[in-house]
């Protein structure tokens, strides 16, 4: 599992013209899932999403969690983080996980994540979307579940 997360001052998420998601200061995450992903996988990347202290305090340093700001989230989903472009010009994509199961484990992230975070919202599955942001800092991280969670 790969998120890219990034601290932002808004977002927002349009579709064919209507936006169906807006958040204020909070994260952007840009999720995608490969083969050996599973519920468990979700469970603790969330946990570690959640625990992340990527906010400046007063001192401007980076001591404080998205609930300590009181911020939102806007989850997508992005199976094209899983991209591989070793070879040629065009990027590969049989990293990335199946569809069918890959929409499975995004909705139970999001289903988890809403639960224990209700100020999130996501994009829709599989469909053209458009993310507006402007990126605080700019801060962004990338975590991979191999590396974060020793999978």
């Amino acid at each position: 599992m790969r998120i890219v997360l990034q601290n932002v001052l808004n977002a927002s998420l349009t579709i064919e013209g209507n936006e169906v998601a807006k958040i204020n200061r909070g994260f952007v995450l840009l999720v995608g899932f490969t083969s050996g992903d599973d519920e468990n996988t979700v469970l603790a990347m969330l946990k570690k999403v959640l625990s992340l202290r990527t906010f400046q305090d007063e001192n401007g340093h980076t001591n404080l969690a998205l609930e300590d700001i009181g911020g939102e989230v806007l989850s997508v989903s992005q199976f094209t983080l899983y991209g591989d472009v070793k070879k040629g010009r065009r990027p590969s994509f049989v990293n990335a996980l199946e569809p069918t199961r890959a929409k499975e484990l995004y909705e139970f992230w999001f289903e988890e994540l809403h639960k224990v975070y209700p100020s999130s919202c996501s994009g829709v599955f599989g469909a053209d979307m458009k993310v507006s942001l402007i990126n605080d800092g700019p801060f962004t991280l990338i975590l991979d579940s191999k590396e974060v969670l020793g999978k």
